[in-house]
C-alpha cells in the first residue's frame, strides 16, 4: 500500500470513527457549523479573491465575489434557516391492512462523505456540496483540484482553523492521489468535472458500492427564438459564455438561431461584448484561461474548425497574455471536435435553424446536456422546449441563473451527470430517508400467522385482495 493511500484511509478512519461516536448531530450543532462557516468565508474574503486570481494568472475579483462567495453565503444561510424543517420527520399514512400504526421516514446522516472539486470554481463547487453534507449532518473530505494549488492550500488552512479533521479534512495532490482518494469507502462521494474523469471515479467508487452523484457538464445549448430581441438574448447570452472566460460548465455550448437572424446576433453579440469589456488590453475584468494547456486545447479546437471550413469571428482584440477573447465560430459541423466536445471557454459555435421543431430535433439528437437555454416570450413556445427536452436544468431568458438559485435542485442528467444537490436535495442527497413503523402493543398481524385457512383470514383475503 502507497504512502498516499495509507494517510487517506488513516484520514478517513478517524473521521469514521468519530460519526460513530456522534451519528446524529443535532439542528443546533449542525447549525453552529454553518454559521462558522460563513463568517470564515467573509473573514477570508480578500485572502480567497488574491488566491483564486493567482490560479488563473488573473481572475476577476468581481467575477469571484459574484460567482463564488455571494453564492456560497447564500447557499448556507438558506441551509441554516430551512434546516429544522428538513430534519423533521414526515409522517406517512399507513393503510388500514396495517392498523394499528404510526408510519414516518427520519432523515439520517449517511457518515463519511467524499466530495472532488474541479478547478474552475474552486471555492463554490467546495463550498456547495460541503454545506449540503454538514446540513445533513455528515463528516466530509474534500479533495481540491491540483490545478489550483494557491486556492487549495487557502481552503485547507481556513477549513482548518474553524473544524477538527474529524470533521472536514482537505486533501491535496496531482492526478493520482485523486484516484487513490475516489477508492475509498465512502458513504456517499460527489464528483465534478470532465466526464471521462467522471467514469473512473465511478468505476473505483464501484468497488465498495459507494453511490455517487456526478456533475459532468457536456454541451449545453441556447435557442433564440423568432420574436425576442437581439439585444436582450446577446447580453444574456454573451454574460452566460464570458463569466470566468467561459469555464463553466453551464456555460451556453452552441447557440441555435433563426437563419435570417443569424447575422444580426453576430452583430448584436459583438455590441454587447465591446462593451463589457471596452478596453481589453488592460482589462482587469477578463478572467484568463487557467493555464497553458486549456489554451493549447482551446486554440486547436479553432484551428480545427477553420480547417475544416469554419469562419471564426472574434468579437475583441486580443488582450493580455493568458486572455482569449470570446471568438464566435459559423458554418461549423459535426466534424469539428468543437461540436463533439465540451468547450470550456470562450468560443461560440452558431447555427442556423428553420424551424423550433428543427432545433429541438438537433438537440434531442445529442446527449442530454446539464443546462439549456431558450430565450423567447411566447408562452407555447417555452412549454415546448420545456416538455419536448431533456436537460439537467433550464433557463428562459437567461443564462447560469439557476445554478445559484438555493430551492432550485442542480444535477445532470444521462452523459450530463447523475443526481442533485443545492438546498433541500442536497440534504436528501446527503441523508439516508429511513422508514420507521411503528406498532402498538396491540398485536393484530397475530390475525394472519399460522396456520393458514381459518376463517378469519380468508375473510382478510377476501376484503384486500378481491
Amino acid at each position: 500500500m502507497s504512502d498516499t493511500q495509507q494517510r487517506l484511509d488513516a484520514a478517513f478512519s478517524l473521521q469514521r470513527q468519530a460519526f460513530a461516536a456522534n451519528p446524529m448531530p443535532s439542528v443546533a450543532q449542525r447549525q453552529a457549523w454553518l454559521r462558522e462557516l460563513a463568517q470564515q468565508l467573509k473573514a477570508q474574503r480578500q485572502a480567497l479573491v488574491t488566491a483564486i486570481s493567482t490560479d488563473f494568472g488573473h481572475r476577476s475579483a468581481d467575477e469571484t465575489l459574484l460567482a463564488e462567495l455571494l453564492p456560497s453565503l447564500m447557499g448556507i444561510r438558506d441551509a441554516r434557516r430551512r434546516l429544522k424543517g428538513w430534519m423533521k420527520p414526515s409522517r406517512r399514512h399507513v393503510g388500514l391492512a396495517f392498523q394499528p400504526a404510526s408510519a414516518k421516514v427520519m432523515y439520517q446522516p449517511l457518515g463519511v462523505v467524499g466530495i472532488i472539486v474541479p478547478w474552475n470554481y474552486p471555492l463554490f463547487l467546495a463550498i456547495g456540496p460541503l454545506t449540503g453534507a454538514l446540513a445533513a449532518g455528515n463528516r466530509v473530505m474534500l479533495k481540491l483540484s491540483e490545478s489550483t494549488p494557491a486556492t487549495g492550500q487557502l481552503l485547507k488552512q481556513m477549513l482548518a482553523q474553524i473544524f477538527p479533521q474529524d470533521l472536514v479534512c482537505v486533501v491535496l495532490g496531482e492526478v493520482e492521489v485523486g484516484m487513490a482518494f475516489s477508492r475509498l469507502p465512502f458513504d456517499h462521494l460527489l464528483f465534478t468535472g470532465a466526464t471521462g474523469i467522471g467514469k473512473q471515479v465511478m468505476r473505483a467508487a464501484a468497488e465498495h458500492l459507494t453511490p455517487v452523484t456526478l456533475e459532468l457538464g457536456g454541451k449545453s445549448p441556447a435557442i433564440v427564438s423568432r420574436d425576442v430581441p437581439l439585444a436582450d438574448a446577446a447580453q444574456r447570452l454573451a454574460f452566460g459564455k464570458t463569466l470566468n472566460a467561459g469555464q463553466t460548465c453551464v456555460a451556453p455550448d452552441y447557440v441555435l438561431v433563426p437563419r435570417e437572424r443569424l447575422d444580426g446576433l453576430v452583430e448584436a453579440l459583438r455590441h454587447t461584448v465591446q462593451g463589457f469589456y471596452p478596453e481589453p488590453t488592460r482589462n482587469r475584468d477578463s478572467t484568463h484561461i487557467i493555464n497553458q494547456r486549456q489554451r493549447r486545447r482551446l486554440q486547436h479546437y479553432v484551428d480545427d474548425a477553420i480547417g475544416k471550413g469554419a469562419q471564426a469571428i472574434v468579437l475583441q482584440p486580443q488582450g493580455q497574455d493568458g486572455q482569449m477573447p470570446l471568438t464566435l465560430l459559423l458554418d461549423v459541423d459535426d466534424s469539428m471536435q468543437v461540436m463533439q466536445e465540451e468547450i470550456f471557454g470562450p468560443l461560440l459555435p452558431v447555427l442556423p435553424y428553420d424551424t423550433l421543431e428543427q432545433a429541438l430535433g438537433w438537440i434531442n439528437q445529442r446527449p442530454r446536456p446539464l443546462a439549456l437555454y431558450f430565450f423567447g416570450y411566447d408562452k407555447h413556445e417555452q412549454r415546448q422546449v420545456l416538455e419536448r427536452t431533456h436537460s439537467g436544468g433550464v433557463c428562459i431568458n437567461d443564462t447560469l441563473q439557476h445554478v445559484a438559485v438555493d430551492d432550485l435542485p442542480f444535477g445532470g442528467i444521462g452523459p450530463s451527470g447523475m443526481g442533485h444537490y443545492h438546498g433541500r436535495e442536497g440534504f436528501l442527497t446527503f441523508s439516508k430517508a429511513k422508514s420507521v413503523l411503528i406498532k402498538p402493543r396491540l398485536n393484530t398481524a397475530r390475525l394472519i400467522y399460522p396456520p393458514y385457512g381459518k376463517t378469519l383470514q380468508r375473510l382478510i383475503q377476501w376484503l384486500f385482495i378481491r
